[in-house]
């Protein structure tokens, strides 16, 4: 079966998969939650948006995994998306989950919905990270209170850097085996990048999933049963 590698988006950290990874590792395969570098428990570290590729490449090399999917959620779809062509052969397929994609020399503040500016701004004005969420921002996302008090509770703040250094690819990202999961409450389409692939390769699927943009929060048995399939059908 397939080896799992998990990565949460902005402000999480491991634990953001507690209610996915079980429901895994009963259909057989191996789970690897991934805290990225200054986030979470690992508060306090110096990091770039390399760095969390580095994280990610680590996480499959430490442990000897093989017929890796990779799942990368919001934010962490950049460096997951860069960190699927660094591991060559060892990779099944990547998981994009209503997640941002890397671009060439391009980063997540570029497509940012409120412009580069907006978000740089907010980044320097809280001492260079991006503040979390409160709760009022959950609003829509198919969460109950008790969820959304789980995603502020384990929320910290984003280290600025991994958002406005530009992704580095060396080959298109069509290529890749990849799956999109787009979460229908956090709006009907997936952006233009996204839409492109999945119109112009073979090689992506797109999944819809009627729920907000935290899916591993708000409906974790249907995303491992989605990601479970796509570990199959590889």
């Amino acid at each position: 079966m397939a080896e799992f590698v998990l990565v949460p988006g902005a402000w999480l950290g491991s634990r953001a998969w507690d209610e996915v990874v079980p429901q895994l590792r009963t259909a057989g395969h191996g789970a690897h939650p991934v805290t990225l570098s200054g986030l979470a428990e690992k508060q306090g570290v110096q990091t770039g948006q390399q760095t969390h590729v580095r994280d990610i490449v680590d996480e499959v090399e430490r442990h000897d995994l093989h017929d890796v999917v990779l799942v990368g959620h919001s934010y962490s779809g950049i460096p997951v998306g860069q960190a699927a062509e660094r591991i060559g052969d060892r990779l099944a397929r990547v998981v994009f989950v209503d997640s941002e994609i890397p671009v060439d020399g391009e980063s997540f503040a570029s497509g940012w919905w409120a412009g580069r500016e907006a978000l740089e701004a907010s980044i320097a004005g809280n001492g260079g990270f991006w503040a979390p969420l409160t709760a009022p921002d959950f609003d829509g996302q198919g969460l109950t209170d008790e969820q959304i008090a789980r995603i502020v509770g384990g929320s910290t703040p984003h280290p600025g850097t991994t958002l406005t250094e530009p992704a580095v690819l060396a080959r298109p990202l069509g290529e890749l085996p990849a799956t999109y999961i787009k979460c229908l409450l956090d709006g009907d389409e997936p952006n233009g990048d996204v839409a492109k692939l999945l119109a112009g390769s073979e090689h992506w699927e797109l999944v819809e999933m009627d729920t907000g943009h935290w899916p591993m929060f708000s409906q974790p048995r249907e995303l491992a049963r989605i990601l479970h399939r796509s570990a199959v059908e590889s």
